[in-house]
């Protein structure tokens, strides 16, 4: 198995789409719906708007496992706006995701390097993520075995969703 990594653009929104509802699917068949609730990304306008802004004004990454596409994440200058910028240069973390298909093999985190790779050649010291907190805080685990640390939790939206912001330094 080889896990490669390219630099993908707003040209791969369908396909970063494509990851988050398999992601969806597989959060369901656990039932784990609180994170992204139950309807594929791609049906929902907002959410099809916001992978094509997201993809636009970042760098979108796309984690290959044996040519397949796996994983994605997209790298930009600041948090959603549901948040406050650091009061310091940062990367910030968004649309993460993997394929279900390709869960466990590693292109996830393959991609969390990259991205802290990609801000230290920026010069920049600060990566930052945020993520769904509630359930059982596997994900927020995850970001933590991928050497992030827990700063602020956070909650959005009129259903209180759970969040925590996770900070990575890489200088």
């Amino acid at each position: 198995m080889t896990i490669t990594l390219r630099t993908g653009g707003p040209a791969d929104a369908p396909l970063i789409l494509g990851m988050l509802d398999s992601a969806v699917e597989w959060l369901v068949s656990q039932g784990r719906t609180g994170q992204w609730g139950t309807e594929p990304w791609s049906t929902n306008e907002r959410a099809v708007e916001l992978v094509h802004q997201i993809t636009g004004a970042g760098t979108p990454y796309i984690a290959e496992v044996d040519g397949a596409p796996a994983a994605t994440l997209t790298l930009s200058k600041a948090p959603g706006s549901y948040l406050e910028p650091a009061d310091e240069p940062e990367r910030y973390i968004h649309l993460f995701a993997t394929d279900s298909r390709f869960r466990g093999l590693g292109a996830g985190a393959a991609l969390l390097a990259h991205a802290a790779e990609e801000t230290r050649r920026a010069g920049i010291s600060l990566l930052r993520v945020d993520c769904y907190a509630g359930d059982d805080g596997k994900l927020v685990a995850y970001y933590e075995n991928n050497g992030f640390t827990r700063t602020e939790p956070f909650t959005v939206g009129e259903d209180d969703w759970p969040g925590q912001v996770l900070a990575r330094r890489v200088l």
